[in-house]
């Protein structure tokens, strides 16, 4: 007879997830269902001889069932997917930009080098770019090695092209080393390559937790080029519509789930099947409590109101993690909470005195440049920013705890000149610790700082930042 605590060691999947009692999601304003539409941009990355393939693409077009043509390019299936970037694009932008609709991208790096034009659109549009790889092609023979390289060059790539490295993956056509690999890549906020579950879940690595937001193969026009798969636009429309009620009844009895949505410029580009897509967008507008939102809307949400078991450990998360949880703690420079993960952090930095040792170590190590740009990231006390309503959630609470949100008209009008004086003096804006000072402290220690010499000024500045710092750290941590 089996072993049966010995069988359960020795078997490394999750077959029991959630289980019968799945955590609320409590996605933002009480909504019932997230629901994220993917768009992916492959055209350009496939498999082709002139990318240096040994085959032709046989994946994913109208060609149901077509074989890699060895040593040679197919002319039909290089024409479907080039319709895909230069039509099918185009169609699914307008669709969503005129609607005002969130998008993630799954980004081929090559096919985005070859797609620039593209690559301004989504970039306009606002949508998010998460990384799907270097190219097109199935990685499950690949090496470890080969493919790590493939990913860091994807993200080279993809950086170079927008200003910005991608905080999603997805590889799509994974090896069984896909997810390990990106994990210790350490930059990605979420992954996808998943389709194991309704909601993100965390997976535990060597580096650390690693939040997984599963993506899906049902909902999802690749349908259209497999066997048994959607023959018409109505077929398409029914089964998102379908999946969409089922889940959004399953919010409304108090399990808010996720619904991805995964779309193909060459495949729903064509209209007859944007004309589906459209009407299920529309249909999906008109529930109140649906919420539409990147993959990286709903990883950040997840980060911060569903921690892994334990909870977070600075000393023991990877580099996207922690600055996603600290490197707000020095208002908009995420880059001391990027460096102080570089030098690496001991156990001691698992408090808020100990992590802010770190954090303030890698601020004092960095440029002059850096510093000042530090400091002019932050707002006036009682200015501009504050009346729009345009603080940093941090900000805002700390400027309220000395009631610096509720000033009769002569106090505004005396803050207003004072933040203009000091800043025609030091040329950026005046940085106090506030919490638990009154309006006189601050307004006395105005009138006082505005004697200072600029340098001795520029020291004060980044001593008060220091010590908001901590402020925020001591709200965070033990």
């Amino acid at each position: 007879m089996a072993d049966h605590d010995a069988f359960d060691a020795a078997y490394t999947r999750d077959m029991t997830g959630y289980g019968r009692t799945p955590p609320d999601a409590d996605w933002p304003g009480g909504k019932r269902v997230a629901v994220q539409f993917v768009v992916n941009y492959e055209e350009g990355g496939e498999n082709n001889v002139l990318h240096g393939d040994g085959a032709s693409e046989a994946f994913l077009s109208e060609i149901v069932g077509a074989a890699p043509w060895p040593g040679q390019r197919h002319w039909n299936m290089e024409s479907i997917y080039e319709y895909g970037a230069r039509a099918g694009f185009w169609r699914l932008w307008r669709m969503f930009a005129r609607r005002g609709l969130p998008v993630t991208v799954f980004g081929v790096a090559h096919a985005l080098m070859r797609g620039r034009e593209q690559v301004a659109a989504m970039t306009e549009a606002g949508w998010e770019i998460a990384t799907h790889g270097l190219k097109w092609i199935d990685y499950r023979d690949m090496g470890a090695a080969e493919e790590r390289a493939q990913i860091d060059e994807a993200i080279a790539i993809q950086t170079a092209l927008t200003g910005a490295r991608p905080l999603g993956f997805y590889q799509g056509r994974t090896s069984m080393n896909t997810v390990r690999l990106g994990m210790e890549e350490g930059g990605f906020l979420y992954m996808a390559d998943s389709y194991a579950d309704d909601l993100p879940y965390w997976l535990e690595g060597e580096a650390g937790p690693q939040l997984v937001v599963p993506y899906t193969l049902d909902a999802n026009d690749m349908r259209f080029a497999t066997p048994q798969g959607f023959n018409s636009g109505d077929q398409f429309y029914a089964y998102l519509k379908d999946s969409f009620d089922a889940l959004l009844a399953e919010g409304r009895a108090g399990q808010a789930k996720m619904m991805s949505v995964g779309l193909h410029c060459r495949l729903v580009g064509r209209p007859g099947r944007a004309a589906a897509l459209e009407r299920f967008l529309d249909y999906v507008l008109g529930h109140e409590d649906a919420w539409v939102a990147t993959r990286l809307d709903i990883a950040r949400h997840w980060v911060r109101r569903h921690p892994p078991a334990g909870g977070f450990r600075p000393s023991r998360l990877p580099r996207a993690l922690f600055v996603e949880l600290y490197g707000d703690v020095f208002e908009h420079t995420p880059q001391i909470a990027e460096a102080a993960h570089r030098r690496g952090l001991g156990t001691d930095c698992d408090t808020a005195e100990g992590l802010h040792r770190a954090l303030v170590a890698a601020l004092r190590a960095s440029d002059e440049a850096l510093k000042l740009s530090l400091i002019r990231a932050h707002p006036d006390l009682a200015g501009r920013l504050a009346l729009a309503g345009a603080l940093t959630a941090d900000s805002t609470r700390e400027q309220a705890s000395s009631g610096l949100d509720r000033l009769t008209p002569e106090e505004l009008t005396r803050f207003t000149e004072l933040n203009d004086a000091y800043r025609a003096r030091f040329g950026f804006p005046f940085i106090m610790a506030v919490k638990g000072a009154t309006k006189a402290d601050i307004l006395a220690a105005f009138e006082r700082r505005l004697q200072h010499h600029p340098q001795g000024e520029f020291a004060e500045a980044l001593a008060q930042i220091e010590r908001i710092a901590m402020l925020r750290l001591r709200d965070r941590l033990p």
